[in-house]
């Protein structure tokens, strides 16, 4: 009889021994960093699907990413602060005293169920949310747990999504399409498709950090003027000249740094459209590739996407403030005009006016934050336009990367030196001034303390 209770004493010891296993496994493959990165690789193939304008598509990626960062910040409060207080208007997310919830867990079902809301496409996100719900059969997750953790996701989802319908998105869709003006010096729809300009009242848009969207205005655009010698038309040149002597590296560079969501091809009678990442979606890359080479945790991740998602956000405002309070022509425009009809820049010209340049302002925006995070020196090897038929490239930093996608508009023949030029200082104001506000993780050994006007390190 003794050895029949040791006997079942062990049976009932083992099996709870592996039960306990069991539960340990499935919280620690549901702490693997690469399901953040799937959502988020889901949400930028959705994006080039549905062909999101470049600021549009900087919106689908911020509420998802803070919905999810909220949820971590909530069940990590010794790690990381709450956005509640440093972003506008955002209030503390409901809490839930439901012992089943996994934050992880929550923090992926709450960026689809906000991503979802933002897209078109909604049946890509539920074939992936099905798939999604297969690894978590495989990886053996209690059904309670996977209830309580999506209610729980979908609870903040609601709340981030009622918080995001009063940033002036809505509103903006019914005010009134730019109004083309006659004169040689403003800018108009260009070829091949002559489409009407992209997001006019961006500047409306709710800013995160920024006070506004003309807190940080780049110096004035070089007065129009076509005379030969007037710094205008020396600019004008640049863009002639160098496209027509471009050399192979800077076909390689512009190329890699098109980023352009919808580029149309005409043949004939006929014409097609070749699908793109946007520019805010490469350094959404970039930063995948980033937190990947940092073997970054699940909670690490989420708050690198969720700082450079805020960046990419802000100053995709400030920028489209100023082209739209300028509305400078496109080289592309008077090239034609006045000087040779059948010039062509390398890339497609955008549908908004040139100055200043977005990837300028943006790429430095991202990269600055990107070196908060991570330091100056981190090189790395960009891939992001690998599935876009492009070749890798290699960084020696964030900054790096930075200046050869704003130069790449000079080689496209889209842009005049200027906008690059102060789409960089835009960039960088922008850049640093939300790396000085944004205090997103407690633990900061590595973050640098940054000029909030220049950038630079301060000693």
């Amino acid at each position: 009889m003794r050895n029949l209770r040791a006997l079942i004493f062990s049976v009932l010891f083992i099996q709870l021994s592996c039960n306990q296993h069991e539960s340990r496994e499935y919280i620690q493959k549901l702490d693997n960093p690469e399901l953040f990165q799937s959502v988020m690789q889901n949400l930028t193939d959705i994006v080039v699907y549905d062909i999101f304008s470049p600021p549009v598509a900087s919106r689908v990626y911020l509420y998802p990413t803070i919905a999810a960062y909220e949820i971590i910040a909530a069940y990590q409060p010794e790690s990381f602060n709450s956005l509640a207080g440093q972003v506008k208007d955002l209030n503390e997310i409901p809490k839930s005293d439901n012992k089943a919830i996994i934050p992880n867990l929550a923090a992926l079902f709450s960026f689809n169920s906000v991503g979802k809301k933002l897209i078109f496409s909604q049946d890509k996100m539920e074939s992936f949310e099905n798939e999604f719900y297969q690894k978590l059969n495989e990886y053996n997750v209690p059904k309670k747990v996977i209830k309580a953790s999506k209610n729980y996701g979908e609870e903040v989802a609601e709340f981030i999504l009622e918080w995001a319908s009063k940033d002036m998105y809505s509103q903006t869709r019914t005010f009134p399409k730019y109004a083309i003006k006659e004169e040689d010096k403003y800018w108009k729809p260009t070829p091949p498709d002559y489409m009407d300009g992209i997001e006019p009242h961006w500047q409306e848009i709710r800013t995160m950090v920024l006070d506004s969207s003309n807190q940080f205005p780049p110096k004035d655009p070089l007065p129009f003027d076509l005379k030969k010698d007037s710094p205008f038309h020396k600019q004008l040149m640049e863009v002639f000249n160098v496209i027509n002597g471009l050399t192979e590296e800077q076909v390689e560079i512009a190329k890699f740094w098109d980023c352009n969501p919808y580029v149309t091809h005409h043949k004939g009678h006929s014409m097609f459209a070749t699908k793109k990442i946007t520019p805010g979606g490469h350094w959404i890359g970039i930063t995948s590739i980033a937190t990947r080479k940092a073997e970054s945790s699940f909670a690490d991740t989420i708050n690198a996407y969720a700082n450079v998602s805020i960046a990419l956000f802000d100053a995709f405002i400030s920028c489209w403030d100023e082209k739209w309070r300028t509305l400078v022509v496109r080289p592309e425009t008077l090239i034609n005009e006045h000087y040779d009809e059948e010039w062509l820049p390398l890339l497609q010209t955008p549908p908004f006016p040139e100055y200043t340049s977005g990837h300028s302002v943006i790429s430095r925006a991202a990269a600055v934050t990107l070196t908060k995070i991570y330091g100056d020196n981190f090189s790395f090897v960009d891939t992001t336009e690998i599935a876009y038929g492009l070749p890798e490239r290699s960084y020696k930093s964030f900054i790096h990367a930075s200046e050869e996608a704003a130069i790449s508009r000079l080689y496209g023949g889209i842009h005049y030196m200027m906008a690059i030029t102060e789409g960089v200082s835009q960039g960088q104001k922008v850049g640093s001034y939300i790396a000085s506000r944004l205090k997103t993780k407690k633990t900061s050994d590595r973050l640098l303390t940054l000029n909030t006007t220049t950038g630079e390190k301060k000693p």
